[in-house]
This record gives structure tokens, C-alpha cells and sequence, in this order.
């Protein structure tokens, strides 16, 4: 399989460009860009991403703490309404690595400090989609009085691609160069292998894109992430095609036939899906034996 994946997690491209703490200046010009604010000093950011392998790109892409907030910045290829439940988990594991870190008592009398959490996705798949709001109480069941909740979590979509226009494209220079790369990549894969579309899309970047030194540096581990991206983006397509939904044993072992079928690995699929090899393996040995 192109674009061979490592078992433990991999930075997804905009993390890599965002998340790094060498580059807060650029993660600073995209709080600006958001919020509309105006803050300057780089050194005001604190990056918290959390750094643990888990299941199938459930990682947090960006997360950072300035001033009273504390917010988490997620990169989407496809629309993904389970957005706010997702960043839900994600800010109760940074709330606990907070509060042991700053060895506050969850069970004292005294009252926490803690951040206010804010949260963003920013999409640039190909569908278009405006932006919007999506609420955790969207997924309650029908009937279900959202104002009864006691819980609610909101996550600010934005649309990224360059043909948007987006207000944020333009209050962020690097965003938006690294929305003109993903979306030449894309381009470029209509009509060529995929490793040759992201070399060629680094090749037609202007010369003048701040980004472009930092792509080309790390040229080995971008063509890496774009690759792995892709291969995830499609696999997640094929199981849509087939019906095969996320979550549960029953369906994991669905998935799992549905790549044995399609000729994946044992290697390849623990590498891809994250699943133990002893599961992939016993799978395999079930499916052999109905033949």
C-alpha cells in the first residue's frame, strides 16, 4: 500500500504546520485570524496537543492555551457532524492532564481554575459546506428537548477551501497557503499517482509562500502525511460505499473482512486501523475457514 502507515498516530499535515512550538507564530496568526484579535507575542501560546497513539485518527490535531482559553483546532477532509462529541473527549483528556499538572484537587472544597475551552474545525474536503455551528445536542434523539440538557457543546466549522474566501484565509497567511497546497494536491490526483501530485504541487507553490521553505525542508515527512491522509480519506469512503459504519466489535470485524477481502494485509491492516494483530489475525482464520 503507497504511503505505508506507521502504527503509532502521525501528525496530520495542518498539525504539523500549526501544532509545533517552534512554529506559535504561526498558530498565534490563526487565533488572530479567528477570534479577531490582535496579539503579537508568539511566547503567549502553549501548546497542550495531546501527544498519545490512539484508534484510527482519533487524536487531537491542535490544541493551545493563551490567556483565560483554551482551544482545540481540528483539520477535517470530510464533513464530520460527531465533530462536538469528539472534541468533548478530546478537552476532558486535556482538562485532566491540566489539572494534574497544575496538581489542583478535583475532590476539594476549593473551587478549580480552569481555561475556557474554545473549539474549531476547519474543513477543506471537497464537498462544499457552509459554515456553521454544530451542537452536541444535534445528535440527541428525536423529541429530546435540547434545552433540557445539561450539557452542550458547540464547534465552529469553517471552510477553508480557497474558493470559499473565507475571512479567516485572509487574516492568516499560512493557512492560507496551506489550503492552496492540500487543494492543488487534490487536483493534481485526478490525473497522476499520488506521491507525484504532492511533488508537484510543491514544485508550482510560489516562490513567495512563507510555507514553501518549511514544506520543502520537511519534504519527506509531508509527502508521508499527505499520502497517509489520502490512503485514510479513501478507506473511510470505502467504507461508507459498503455500509460499514464506525464503533462496536461486530463492525470492527466488518471492517476488518472488508479488507481481507480486498486483498490488504495482516500487516497492513493492524498499520492502517490500529486493531491488534491477534483480532486481525483470528479474522483471518475465520474467513478462511468459510471458504
Amino acid at each position: 500500500m503507497e504511503g505505508h502507515i506507521s502504527r503509532d498516530y502521525k501528525d496530520r499535515l495542518f498539525s504539523f504546520i500549526f501544532g509545533k512550538t517552534e512554529n506559535r507564530a504561526w498558530t498565534l496568526s490563526l487565533y488572530n485570524a479567528v477570534n479577531g484579535t490582535a496579539y503579537e507575542d508568539p511566547n503567549e501560546i502553549e501548546i497542550t496537543t495531546i501527544g498519545d497513539a490512539v484508534y484510527m485518527g482519533m487524536k487531537d490535531d491542535v490544541s493551545f492555551m493563551i490567556e483565560c482559553s483554551i482551544n482545540l483546532y481540528e483539520q477535517q477532509s470530510s464533513f464530520n457532524p460527531n465533530m462536538p462529541v469528539r472534541q468533548l473527549m478530546y478537552i476532558a483528556k486535556l482538562y485532566d492532564k491540566l489539572i494534574k499538572k497544575t496538581r489542583q484537587n478535583i475532590y476539594g472544597s476549593k473551587l478549580m481554575t480552569l481555561p475556557m475551552p474554545k473549539l474549531v474545525t476547519f474543513y477543506n474536503g471537497p464537498r462544499e459546506v457552509e459554515d456553521r455551528v454544530l451542537n452536541l445536542s444535534d445528535s440527541f434523539p428525536k423529541g429530546c428537548n435540547p434545552s433540557e440538557s445539561d450539557v452542550e457543546v458547540k464547534v465552529h466549522m469553517i471552510n477553508i477551501r480557497p474558493e470559499h474566501k473565507s475571512a479567516v484565509l485572509n487574516g492568516c497567511k499560512v493557512l492560507s497557503e496551506y489550503s492552496w497546497f492540500v487543494e492543488a494536491v487534490r487536483n493534481n490526483r485526478k490525473s497522476m499517482e499520488n506521491s507525484e501530485a504532492v511533488d508537484k504541487a510543491l514544485k508550482d507553490m510560489p516562490d513567495d509562500y512563507e510555507l514553501k521553505d518549511f514544506l520543502l525542508v520537511n519534504k519527506a515527512e509531508v509527502k508521508d502525511m499527505c499520502l497517509t491522509e489520502y490512503d485514510e480519506a479513501e478507506t473511510m469512503q470505502m467504507f461508507k460505499e459498503e455500509g460499514i459504519e464506525e464503533g462496536g466489535d461486530i463492525r470492527d470485524r466488518e471492517r476488518i473482512i472488508y479488507m481481507l477481502k480486498k486483498g490488504k494485509t495482516i500487516d497492513e491492516i493492524v498499520d492502517f486501523c490500529g486493531y491488534e494483530k491477534e483480532l486481525v489475525e483470528e479474522v483471518d482464520r475465520e474467513l478462511k475457514a468459510t471458504v
